[in-house]
């Protein structure tokens, strides 16, 4: 079996979707086996996609408020892992970025995913991540999220909308959600990150 340095070398050269991305692949992922929480995005955007930095942008400093995590925490890999479901840029169409490309998600998580042999969280972020992780959600966003809150699903995933601005509307619409659900949220993601800890001897 491969070692994770050999696959992540292998995920970083990847140019399984070349001919479709207008600025050439450039996978943008956060990886280490020892992280406790998984944050499954969508697709970087386009500063993203230059940065090579995950959630280097507004979209970001919204997930990380989301969150309740500093930036020092939300990009230590060994507590975080960000893998989006595709790893590159994957353009902009008449309505904002294309949906990412998906041979990405087919092809790398199953192979990376398992390796997260400490995941205790998984934040499945955006429309393409929740159709990922809950496939027997057809609705809306606010309706699998409503169901989720009301039926008490796996406490080691959670949906949410996609934190850009172009969703403030969005947000305005429904602010039960960050009313309600971002502090379970919060608590969750501590939970997540303690589980285990042993305290110091010092």
């Amino acid at each position: 079996m491969a070692s994770v340095a050999a696959i992540l070398k292998d995920v970083r050269t990847c140019t399984l979707c070349a001919g479709h991305l207008p600025l050439g692949p450039r996978p943008v992922l956060q990886f280490h086996p020892a992280a406790r929480i998984l944050i499954a995005g969508q697709a970087p955007g386009r500063k993203v996609h230059a940065s090579g930095v995950p959630f280097d942008d507004a979209s970001g400093a919204r997930l990380r408020d989301w969150l309740g995590l500093s930036q020092e925490v939300f990009y230590d890999l060994r507590r975080i892992a960000i893998l989006p479901m595709g790893f590159c840029y994957p353009g902009t169409g008449r309505s904002g970025d294309l949906p990412p490309r998906p041979e990405c998600a087919q092809t790398w998580r199953p192979i990376l995913v398992p390796q997260l042999r400490q995941l205790r969280l998984t934040v499945a972020v955006g429309r393409y991540a929740m159709a990922h992780h809950l496939p027997e959600e057809s609705g809306s966003i606010a309706e699998a999220l409503l169901r989720w809150r009301d039926h008490g699903t796996d406490p080691r995933l959670m949906p949410l909308p996609h934190p850009s601005p172009r969703n403030n509307l969005w947000l305005a619409r429904h602010p039960w959600f960050e009313r309600e659900l971002i502090p379970l949220l919060r608590q969750r993601v501590a939970e997540a990150l303690s589980e285990g800890d042993q305290p110091s001897s010092n």
